[in-house]
This record gives structure tokens, sequence and C-alpha cells, in this order.
């Protein structure tokens, strides 16, 4: 059999631009999204009278034959017929006869891919939501338990205030919250139908759109047929949101790289997340962490390529659209990979909180504390910031930290001081007092975990609902 489009041609394909523009190398991962969108395609065309019903059952029955050969392993896809929707046509063809050629009508390999496209996505998309969920289960679990840690607080890298280890762990269930908003918000987008935009213009048969649309699960269709074949703003603003997700994943990792050092001493990974040296045998090197950071580049890479593939294009469909696919699904797999393993590794992972509190009594961030209570004192706190500025360089000439000074230490920085300045300057009361709506005070903290576990729930019923349509 010849290629299904090749009647307009007096010669062969060359092969190698039967290679070059051949597609079934990576969009075959669409077999299932294909067959799942014509399946929908030939009911309707039934149901229209658009082709005998007896021939749309016909066809139902051969792409079901055709899916479970696929999901064996027992078709193999050929070049020579460029993508995943012209070698499923043509087994199909094989398997029930010309009548297969009946499937194509009303719609168009633009518009097909398209909705096969829209129909993976929206399904990897509830998937990553729930993958998301899982890391946010495990960060909380882990500030459940350390609800009585306390570690240093850092800006520029420098040791700033003393703060729970649970606050900060949910510092980061707070920016995988808002990437699961901007999944769930892009799935409106990605829950769209563009099959019946035809190539570009529609189609002449008495299609119904809106049939489809509800028999794949979509909310609606597209209003414009050029728009429907040529629209990759859902693949670029799903890219986008799988960078800000890298992004965040990489920054925890530069933490947990850090913290698990010798020179912290804070966390250690679970062996299963580690790996050892050919050379070097006392190593255990965090390079599942270590790999996310680096990963995330390439993320990066799949999105500024789709839009510079976008971004002199003219309507409607064009060739160069063909490189949409392998970007976004190596970013699916990308984050798929970073995600599975970042909840358990999340959850296995030892603390060290006597390091921690080791490191909080060690350093100077206790500082701002000082100045507050001066400031409760009546003195401004301009003076008092230079007050406390003068007694930590005497602690660093001195070889001492603040809680080691005497009472008559701190008073020749001023007479202001008293002995509650112990009490203020404890790690536990330093924490304490930053009770405000999203500080770092225990309870506070507390009630943040309980928004945490509400917002989790939330989640977990949309998932619940999506699951279904998918």
């Amino acid at each position: 059999m010849g290629k299904l489009w090749g009647g307009r041609f007096t010669k062969q394909t060359n092969k190698l631009v039967e290679e070059y523009t051949a597609s079934i190398g990576f969009d075959k991962a669409l077999a299932e999204e294909d067959i799942q969108g014509s399946l929908a395609h030939v009911a309707m065309l039934g149901k229209c009278g658009i082709i005998p019903q007896a021939d749309a059952d016909t066809i139902k029955e051969g792409l079901h034959t055709v899916r479970e050969r696929i999901r064996r392993g027992e078709i193999e896809f050929s070049v020579s017929d460029e993508d995943i929707h012209m070698n499923i046509e043509k087994n199909l063809i094989e398997a029930i006869g010309p009548v297969g050629g009946k499937l194509h009508t009303g719609r168009s390999r633009n518009d097909q891919v398209a909705t096969d496209m829209h129909l993976y996505l929206r399904g990897r998309v509830v998937s990553l939501v729930g993958m998301l969920q899982d890391v946010q289960a495990a960060l909380i679990g882990q500030a459940k338990d350390n609800l009585d840690t306390i570690v240093p607080g850092y800006t520029h890298l420098q040791r700033a205030q003393p703060i729970l280890f649970a606050h900060h762990l949910l510092a980061y269930v707070s920016m995988l919250e808002r990437d699961i908003d901007r999944l769930k918000d892009s799935y409106k987008r990605i829950n769209v139908l563009p099959l019946g935009a035809g190539a570009l213009a529609g189609t002449t048969f008495p299609i119904d759109r809106y049939f489809v649309a509800e028999q794949l699960g979509f909310a609606g269709v597209y209003e414009n047929s050029l728009d429907a074949v040529s629209d990759r703003d859902f693949i670029v603003e799903f890219l986008a949101g799988a960078s800000l997700i890298m992004t965040h994943l990489s920054r925890l990792s530069e933490e947990l790289v850090l913290w698990s050092s010798t020179e912290f001493g804070f966390v250690e990974l679970d062996d299963a997340f580690c790996t050892g040296s050919s050379i070097m045998p006392q190593k255990k090197n965090p390079d599942v962490p270590e790999l996310v950071r680096g990963k995330t580049g390439r993320v990066y890479g799949n999105l500024v390529g789709l839009l510079t593939v976008l971004k002199s294009l003219p309507l409607a469909y064009n060739k160069d659209m063909q490189e949409d696919k392998e970007g976004m699904f190596d970013t699916v797999a990308t984050l798929e990979g970073a995600l599975q393993l970042f909840a358990p590794m999340i959850a296995t992972m030892k603390v060290n909180k006597e390091r921690m509190r080791q490191a909080v009594n060690q350093d100077f961030s206790n500082a701002t504390d000082i100045a507050d209570f001066l400031v409760g004192k009546g003195l401004p706190f301009r003076q008092a910031h230079e007050v406390i500025g003068k007694t930590v360089l005497y602690c660093i000439q001195h070889g001492k930290y603040l809680l080691d000074l005497t009472l008559e230490e701190f008073q020749q920085f001023s007479d202001l001081f008293d002995d509650r300045i112990y009490e203020v300057l404890q790690p536990e009361a330093v924490v304490n007092a930053r009770n405000v709506y999203g500080g770092t005070a225990t309870g506070q903290v507390q009630a943040a975990i309980g928004r945490s576990e509400q917002l989790l729930a939330n989640t977990s019923a949309w998932l619940e609902e999506h699951q279904r349509r998918n």
C-alpha cells in the first residue's frame, strides 16, 4: 500500500526526506490518545449519518483491535507512514479493508494531532497534580515531626534569624501549592476540543463537534477553526508552569545538597536516594537532588524552544509545529521522574535536630531581638541597631556569642539592658516572638500546617473529579 495521500504525486518521496520529516519516532507516544479521539470521531460520523452506522461499528471494532495489538507490541510503526495518525489508519485499513478509509471523513491531521495533544496533556496534568500533592504531603509530614526543631534562617546564605525547621519546609509547600494552582488553571485551556476544525477552515460535512467533546470529556470546543489547529498556547503554558515547578524543586535540591554536607550536617538523605564514589569509599553523594537541579535546565530549554518555533509562524498549520511534541514529552518525563523520587526522599530524610540547635546557639541570628528589646525600652530603632552592631563586634573580637555576655558587658553599650535580655535571646523566645500570620512562631506554624492539610484535601477532591473524566 502506498502513502495514503499519494494520489497527487508522481514520484516516490526521497528516503532522506522521509526520515527527516517523519515524526513517528516520538509521536507514537500519542497512540492511545489518537485512537481515543478516533473512536469519538467515528461515533459522531455514524450518529450524524455521515457514514453508515454499520461502517462506523466496523471501524470501531477495528480501532479496538489495532489498539490491543499496539498494547501487545505487535505493530511495528513505519517511518514511511510518517506519523502516528497515518500508521494507525494504515493498520486499520489492513485489518478491516477499505471501509477503514472512511474514518478520516470530516477531519484533517491538523485538528487530529491537536486533539491528541490536548488529550495527552490533560491526562498528564491531572497525574502531575497528584505527584505534587505527594511531595507536599511528605513536606508536611516532616514539618509536623519538627515543630520543636529550630534552625538558622538565612539571607544571602548568611545566618539571619532563627526559625522553625517546619516553617522552612512549609515555604516549599506554599510554592508547590502555587504550582498546583497553575496546573489546575492551565487545565481549563487544555480541556477544549479542536477536532472539527479540519485543516484550517472547518468541514463541509454536518458534524457535531459538541457530541465529540462530550464523548471525550472536553468542556467546550474551539471558537475559531484557524486558532484550533494553530494554537499551541496550552503547551507553552504547561511548559512555563513546569519550568516553575522545576525551579522550586531545584531550590529545594540545592538546600538538600547543602544541608547534607559535612559542613552543615543538618539532614541525612536515605541511602536509597544516594550513590557512592568509585574511588572514595567514604562518600555518600546526594545524586537525586543534584540531578533534579541539573535537569531543570532542559525544561527551561523546552519552553524557550517552543516559544522560538511559534514566534513567527503565520496561520494556520506549518510543519514547524511538528517540533511541539518532543519538548513536551521530555518535560513530562523529567517532571514525573523528579516528583516520583522527591516525595519518598523527603519522607525518609533524617533531621539532625541537635546539629541545628548547635548552629543556632553559635551565631548572632538573635541580634535583631536585642534591638527590638531596646526599642521596647524607648530607644529609636536606628540607634538600637547601632548599639547591637557594636555589641556583636565586641563579641567577635572577644570570641563570644551574645548569650555569653554578662549583664555588665551588655550595659557598657546601653544602660537600658536588664536581666530580661537573657530570656529574650533564647532561641525559643526569638522564634515565638514572631507571632504574626505567616510567621515562624510555633502556634502560627501549627495553624499553617492545618491550612496546608486542608489544601491537600481540596486537591484530593479536584483529583477525584478529574480522574473520573480522564
